[in-house]
């Protein structure tokens, strides 16, 4: 069965992949991923490929043991790996290779999010192949916490991408853990991904990378909601490859949904980490869901954090479903003057803060249900 049809794909290379014994890196798989690659780049198509690897790549080049335990050592072994990486991919590919290294940062704030989106789609344009990595050797949370198939499906949102490959050492999506379990059985297409699908997924899968199915199966819902197909395949396979080289399916297919988030809703949902909590009556939860209005002040009924306006902040629910996230989006004020003014009416806002203020708390514009 063929793939749905793509002109631009992001594929995604895990550690497993990349360096296979953790220490240094190996083209025993790189090599035939370079070929799919090369593939589709012959057959006209676009191709971003975030890698993994950078850590490992470090320890080989020092003739590291065993795995550094702390951030600081990881940091130091990723800014020696990372030329390693895209020197790797340089070689096998047949086209100027780019490294793009990006971090939270650069996907919350709006303005650094846009030029990313611009420098990856004008390599794009003049024919090179951007290698993305997280940008490890300065981005402590990203080490403590992140992975790289969710970087994927940022990236594949950023460039506006048809499809997301996320190859790995396992063969797709099952119906139960294959590890232990020798019945189980693979699940060729996925209609959506909801929680319980999500709770089948376990953790880390690999000594070597810091992902599992459970952040492949986020990673797919982040691309999916966006209008993007995603595949999860095994990169060890010659004939997944083969598969995908020529456009059909291998692995797991997850389609996309019937109605894909916008950009920016796409954005504030899944690229953006609140900083604050506003907990609103019912009367405001039903006019946000029903009739796509702003927050005002006068629904919320506490504040909690210490946000800036244009700062991120989640939507919770006071009663009924109390604690319930509604929505999440962007503040138009500090959290000390929301805390002034909450619960009060429009009209009194400017009095209350001796200035000139929004008439709302969070813009319907700047807001996303969740």
């Amino acid at each position: 069965m063929s793939l749905p049809a793509f002109k631009r794909v992001v594929v995604k290379v895990g550690s497993s992949l990349i360096a296979p014994e953790g220490t240094g890196l190996s083209d025993r798989f790189l090599a035939p991923i370079a070929r799919c690659v090369s593939a589709w780049r012959a057959a006209g198509r676009e191709v971003v490929v975030v890698s993994s690897g950078a850590v490992a790549a470090g320890r080989g080049r020092l003739g590291a043991g065993a795995a550094p335990a702390s951030i600081a050592a990881k940091q130091a072994l990723a800014a020696l790996g990372q030329p390693q990486v895209v020197q790797a991919w340089g070689a096998l590919i047949e086209a100027p290779c780019a490294q793009v290294l990006l971090a939270h940062d650069d996907l919350q704030n709006r303005r650094r999010y846009v030029n990313a989106k611009n420098t990856l789609r004008e390599l794009l344009v003049l024919g090179a192949v951007p290698v993305v990595n997280e940008n490890d050797s300065v981005a402590v949370d990203e080490l403590k916490l992140g992975d790289n198939d969710n970087l994927a499906a940022h990236v594949a949102a950023l460039v506006e991408a048809d499809l997301l490959v996320i190859l790995s050492d396992v063969d797709g999506l099952f119906d139960a853990d294959p590890r232990g379990n020798p019945d189980a059985k693979l699940i060729p297409e996925v209609d959506a991904i909801d929680d319980a699908l999500a709770a089948r997924a376990g953790g880390a899968g690999s000594r070597v990378g810091t992902g599992g199915m459970r952040t492949k199966l986020e990673a797919a819902r982040k691309a999916t909601e966006r209008g993007i197909a995603t595949v999860i395949a095994n990169g060890r396979s010659p004939e997944a490859l083969a598969k995908l080289a020529a456009g059909e399916r291998a692995g797991t297919l997850f389609r996309t949904h019937e109605a894909p988030l916008s950009a920016k809703h796409h954005w504030l949902r899944h690229a953006l980490i609140a900083r604050g909590t506003l907990t609103i009556d019912a009367g405001a939860a039903t006019a946000l869901r029903e009739r796509g209005a702003s927050l005002l002040p006068r629904g919320i009924v506490a504040v909690a954090g210490d946000f800036r306006a244009g700062d991120a902040v989640d939507v919770v629910l006071d009663a009924g479903e109390a604690g319930r996230t509604v929505a999440r989006g962007l503040s138009q004020f500090d959290a000390a003057d929301l805390r002034r003014v909450r619960g009060k009416p429009t009209s009194e806002i400017e009095a209350l803060l001796g200035y000139a203020a929004p008439d709302t708390a969070v813009h319907r514009d700047d807001l996303v249900l969740l």
